[in-house]
């Protein structure tokens, strides 16, 4: 098995493997500010899948998110019963909400990817990988140079990140997906 094999295996049984360790590292991330830079991947095997490299030009961030439901603010106004559900069920996951929050922490920065890190009772923690646009060293890298082009833009906020891509449905194809495309408000008032 190669080195990532042993990261991946470790990931799994982490809490077991590294119990006390890893609860302290909790407690830690808990003290800091909800969006923090980090130098190096905690998970190195999932970032080096998704895309990360040791150099410049790609940022790591630690995006810190509070686990349960969004809540309406309170009813002002109607009587009907649609008013009174405070509970809001958003088509987004944590993911995708932490990836935008990230991007407008660093506005210069186009979202690469992300992946999931760690959960306790009241948070949930990703790494989300961006990239900086103006980089020369971006400019030059064949793997990475595509995300400068203009259609590429505010990428996160389109919905175009992977995770983006799996909260509009586009992960499926053909039977079952025929109102997924091209999106789901062009197919509103399609026939059944």
């Amino acid at each position: 098995m190669g080195l990532y094999k042993y990261l991946r295996e470790f990931w799994k049984n982490r809490e077991e493997q590294a119990g006390e360790l890893w609860r302290e590292r909790l407690i830690e991330w808990r003290r800091e500010p909800s969006t923090v830079r980090i130098a190096r991947p905690t998970r190195l095997d999932r970032a080096r899948s998704l895309g990360w490299k040791a150099k410049q030009g790609i940022i790591i961030v630690r995006q810190r998110m509070i686990r349960g439901g969004r809540q309406r603010p309170t009813i002002r106004k109607g009587r009907r019963p649609k008013r009174f559900s405070q509970k809001l069920v958003l088509g987004k996951s944590y993911q995708l909400l932490s990836e935008e929050r990230a991007a407008k922490k660093f506005p210069n920065c186009e979202v690469l990817n992300s992946y999931f890190v760690a959960k306790d009772g009241r948070y949930v923690w990703y790494e989300v990988l961006l990239v900086d646009k103006a980089s020369p060293s971006i400019k030059k890298d064949k793997e990475l140079s595509w995300i400068r082009g203009r259609k590429h833009s505010r990428r996160v906020n389109r919905g175009l990140t992977s995770a983006g891509r799996k909260s509009r449905g586009l992960r499926n194809k053909g039977k079952g997906a025929e109102k997924v495309r091209p999106s789901l408000k062009a197919n509103k008032g399609r026939a059944k």
